[in-house]
C-alpha cells in the first residue's frame, strides 16, 4: 500500500474523487477493514469452538487501528506479496504471549484481505448511494419542471426532430435510477470470504462451517456457499454495476458538454467561480462535466482489469487476484466522484428554454419534414411522399418550397402544412415517457 501522501494523491486525486467516499478507501479505511476481520475471525472462533475465548477477547482488544502505521506495513507487504502477512506479524506480537497461537487461525492472507476489501466497498457504498440518489432526484426535478420544455434532438451528431428537455432530463433519470439498482444488488451480495489456506477450512476440523458461518454475521457480509478464492464473480458483478454507474454519469456529463457549447447553449453549468480559464477571462468551462466525462472514459479500462484478472488457476492465484485490489479501489473512488459531481451539475443545471426554442426555431421547420411526410403518406405512398418532402427540405425555404409544390397541395391545405410544421404537434408520447420515467423514480425512492 502506497502512504496517502504522495504528490500526485494530492494534486489530482481530488479532481476524481469525493471526500466522504475517497475517506472510506484510503490506507486507514482499509487498515480497519483488515483488523475487523481478524477480530470477526476470532469471534467466530471462539463462538463455534476452536479458539479460547480469553484468546479471542485478547485478539479483539488488539485490533485498534492506532496501534499500526499503514505506511510501514506498506513498506513490509512487499516481502509477501500482500499487507496481510506484516499485520498478523505486528498482531500477534502485541497480544499477550498465550493469545499469540491463535491470531489468524485457520485463515489465509486473501481469506482475511477479501473480506476486507469487501467491507471497504460496502462502507463507501453509504456515501456513493447519496450521492446517485441526489443525482437522480436532480434529474427528476428537470424532467418534471421542464416536461414540456421544446428543444432540438440531435441523432448522428445532427438535428433531427423536436423532443423536451423532460424527456432527456427523463433517459438520465432512468439512467441513474437503473444504476443504482444494480450497485445496490452488487454491493448487498459482496461476501466474507474464508477457506483457509486451500479452501477446505482444514484446520477448524468438523466446526469449519459453524465458524464461517459466525465470521459471516459478525462482518455483516453476505454469505457465500464456498469460499471464492478464484471465483471472482462477485467482484465481477461489482465491477460491473461500477461501470454502469460511471457509463450512466458520463452519458449526463456528455450531453450537458454538448448543450453548453458556445454555439448551441442550451445549459450552462451553474456554480459562483467554477469553470474558469488560465489564459482567457472570458471562458466558463463545464468543469463537471469535463471531470465526470474523464472518470467515465477510465471505467471500462478497470472494469477490463478487473475481467482479465478473474481467470484464476486452481485453489489460490499468482497474480490475478493481486491485480484486482487497486482498480476495484479505483472504480469505487471514480464512481463516488462521478456521482457527487454529476448531483451538483443538475442541481446547479441551469436550463435556457428561450435558447432552446429559438434553436429550434432557426431550423425553419427541417426538423418537421417526418411530420410532413407522415400526412402526405396515406395519399401518396410512404417512398413517394418522403421523396417529395425531401426535394422541398433542399430548397432555402422549406415551408414555401412544399407550398409551391402541387401535388402536395392536391392533398394538404397550408393550414395542413402549417399544423404539420408545429413542433408541439410532433412529440408523439413524450409527455408519458417522462411522467413513466417519473413513477420509476418514486418507486426507487
Amino acid at each position: 500500500m502506497r502512504p496517502s501522501s504522495s504528490p500526485s494523491e494530492a494534486l489530482l486525486r481530488g479532481l476524481s474523487g469525493t471526500p466522504d467516499v475517497v475517506a472510506e478507501l484510503g490506507d486507514h479505511a482499509l487498515l480497519r477493514a483488515l483488523l475487523d476481520a481478524e477480530a470477526a475471525l476470532a469471534r467466530a472462533g471462539a463462538e463455534a469452538g476452536p479458539v479460547p475465548a480469553p484468546a479471542a477477547d485478547e485478539i479483539v482488544g488488539q485490533c485498534r487501528v492506532e496501534r499500526y502505521d499503514p505506511a510501514a506495513l506498506g513498506a513490509a507487504a512487499e516481502a509477501a506479496g500482500n499487507p496481510v502477512v506484516p499485520l498478523v506479524r505486528e498482531l500477534t506480537a502485541a497480544v499477550a504471549e498465550p493469545a499469540r497461537p491463535w491470531v489468524h487461525y485457520g485463515a489465509t492472507s486473501q481469506d482475511i484481505l477479501d473480506t476486507a476489501l469487501s467491507l471497504v466497498v460496502v462502507r463507501a457504498a453509504g456515501p456513493l448511494g447519496r450521492h446517485v440518489a441526489d443525482a437522480a432526484d436532480a434529474a427528476a426535478r428537470l424532467a418534471r419542471t421542464h416536461r414540456d420544455t421544446l428543444m432540438v434532438a440531435r441523432t448522428l451528431g445532427q438535428q433531427a426532430a423536436p423532443t423536451t428537455f423532460g424527456l432527456k432530463a427523463a433517459g438520465w433519470l432512468v439512467g441513474l435510477v437503473d444504476a443504482q439498482a444494480r450497485l445496490t444488488r452488487a454491493v448487498g451480495a459482496m461476501p466474507a470470504q474464508l477457506g483457509g489456506a486451500v479452501g477446505t477450512l482444514a484446520a477448524y476440523a468438523s466446526a469449519g462451517p459453524a465458524v464461517v458461518e459466525r465470521y459471516t454475521a459478525h462482518l455483516g457480509l453476505a454469505a457465500s456457499p464456498l469460499p471464492w478464492h478464484t471465483r471472482r464473480q462477485p467482484l465481477l458483478d461489482l465491477a460491473s454495476a461500477l461501470g454502469g454507474l460511471l457509463a450512466a454519469t458520463g452519458k449526463v456529463a456528455l450531453d450537458v458538454g454538448l448543450l453548453a457549447q458556445t454555439e448551441v447553449g442550451e445549459v450552462a453549468e451553474g456554480g459562483d467561480g467554477r469553470g474558469g480559464s488560465s489564459a482567457m477571462p472570458h471562458k466558463r468551462n463545464p468543469v463537471d462535466s469535463v471531470l465526470v466525462t474523464a472518470a467515465a472514459r477510465r471505467g471500462p479500462g478497470l472494469v477490463g482489469t478487473l475481467y482479465a484478472a478473474a481467470g484464476q488457476e486452481h485453489e489460490r492465484a499468482t497474480g490475478g487476484w493481486h491485480a484486482e485490489w487497486e482498480p476495484l479501489l479505483d472504480l469505487v473512488r471514480l464512481a463516488g466522484g462521478a456521482a457527487a459531481r454529476t448531483a451538483r451539475m443538475l442541481t446547479d443545471l441551469d436550463v435556457r428554454p428561450q435558447r432552446m426554442r429559438a434553436n429550434l426555431d432557426a431550423t425553419g421547420g427541417l426538423l418537421l419534414a417526418e411530420a410532413v411526410a407522415a400526412r402526405l403518406a396515406p395519399a401518396l405512398g410512404r417512398v413517394a411522399a418522403h421523396d417529395l418532402v425531401r426535394r422541398a427540405a433542399a430548397e432555402p425555404d422549406f415551408r414555401a418550397a412544399l407550398l409551391a409544390d402541387g401535388e402536395l397541395r392536391a392533398h394538404l391545405s397550408a393550414a395542413d402544412v402549417d399544423a404539420a410544421l408545429d413542433p408541439a404537434g410532433w412529440l408523439g408520447s413524450a409527455g408519458h415517457l417522462v411522467d413513466r420515467a417519473l413513477d420509476l423514480h418514486r418507486e426507487s425512492s
